[in-house]
């Protein structure tokens, strides 16, 4: 007997339904929270922005490291094709929801609460621009490493893995010191 492989459709599509469960529960959460009004409205809106900027961000930093690995394997072959799988579900499983859930979320807690107004929420809506666009490059690293026509080199990857550091960086002292 011949046991189940990860890169079968089977645990991609087990990973796949878990993954919508989940969102159906964080959905049917903040429903509940809008519809139930708590005093603590505020502060489950920004637990769940956290837990989704969490999420992102061990996304964003993991990715890189999957492509510098992969820029090692020969096209085509069997790690080559388990790195095309890991990432592919890294992408559209944790990556673009909780990207999304983060921009939603954030959004709605820089209106409700400070009016989109303040010199370091403008600075920190830059910065978080800046992440999406590290994150849209990587999603386009992704589908390129699936044609195999990737071009890059471990160490461009390896620089590329930064970026989400450094914008991290800038983005925690703007929601925490608030600088101007």
């Amino acid at each position: 007997m011949m046991s189940e492989r990860q890169t079968d459709s089977a645990p991609g599509n087990r990973a796949r339904l878990r993954a919508m469960i989940a969102l159906g529960g964080f959905t049917a959460l903040l429903v509940g929270l809008f519809v139930w009004q708590p005093e603590s409205l505020y502060l489950w809106i920004k637990a769940l922005h956290v837990i989704a900027v969490m999420s992102w961000m061990a996304a964003l930093l993991y990715m890189p490291r999957l492509f510098i690995y992969h820029t090692d394997a020969a096209p085509g072959s069997e790690q080559s094709e388990t790195f095309k799988m890991m990432e592919q579900r890294l992408l559209k499983v944790i990556m673009n929801p909780a990207m999304m859930i983060s921009w939603v979320l954030g959004l709605y807690l820089a209106w409700s609460v400070y009016g989109f107004q303040g010199g370091w929420l403008h600075a920190k809506l830059l910065f978080v621009v800046m992440l999406t666009v590290v994150h849209v490059g990587f999603s386009r690293a992704v589908r390129t490493f699936q044609r195999d026509e990737n071009r890059r080199t471990a160490r461009y990857w390896r620089l590329m893995n930064e970026a989400p550091t450094l914008l991290m960086i800038l983005i925690v002292i703007m929601v925490v010191v608030k600088p101007f």
